[in-house]
């Protein structure tokens, strides 16, 4: 197993727990691009970390019809449902951000994209599956590194709203 818990040069997510005062810790794992898969990247995660794939919590962003940019994070076991998400953001058409933006948008790249400490306080929405664990992983801001946090932190510190946002298996 490559986990590695060290003193891994801190992110800005991590900064930003760290001057909030909110208990994390962090985790390292060998990240050899997988996350140009959009399937799958998840139980590979969890996988290399020996932990459940349903804590392993992903980010997304996506531009809503205003072009008000939003950020959902919900387990990466799962599938958003766009009309839920449409939903909680308001809006009457949204869309994913297109992977070339991401990092001039959030100043984090694909893979590596944490719903802390984007370049920009974006809304930001919190599958409700992400309170029935006592700490979810969730991106750090670079592949390979992951921060574990309880959700009622996570949703604290990025301002988020709570929200049904998985597609529901027919």
């Amino acid at each position: 197993m490559a986990v590695i818990f060290s003193l891994m040069k801190k992110t800005n997510a991590m900064r930003i727990l760290d001057s909030a005062k909110i208990t994390y810790q962090t985790v390292e794992y060998s990240d050899d691009g997988e996350h140009e898969l959009e399937r799958g990247a998840a139980e590979a995660t969890a996988a290399k970390l020996g932990i459940p794939p349903e804590i392993v919590f992903k980010t997304i962003v996506m531009r809503t019809d205003s072009k008000e940019i939003c950020v959902f994070c919900q387990s990466a076991m799962c599938e958003i449902n766009l009309k839920k998400a449409r939903n909680a953001a308001g809006a009457s058409e949204i869309t994913p951000v297109k992977p070339a933006e991401l990092l001039q948008l959030t100043g984090y790249v694909r893979g590596g994209c944490s719903p802390i400490g984007m370049r920009r306080q974006y809304r930001t929405f919190i599958d409700r599956q992400a309170l029935e664990f006592e700490k979810i992983y969730i991106s750090a801001g670079v592949r390979g590194q992951n921060i574990i946090i309880s959700p009622a932190d996570l949703v604290s510190v990025t301002k988020a709203q709570v929200c049904d946002l998985t597609l529901e298996n027919l």
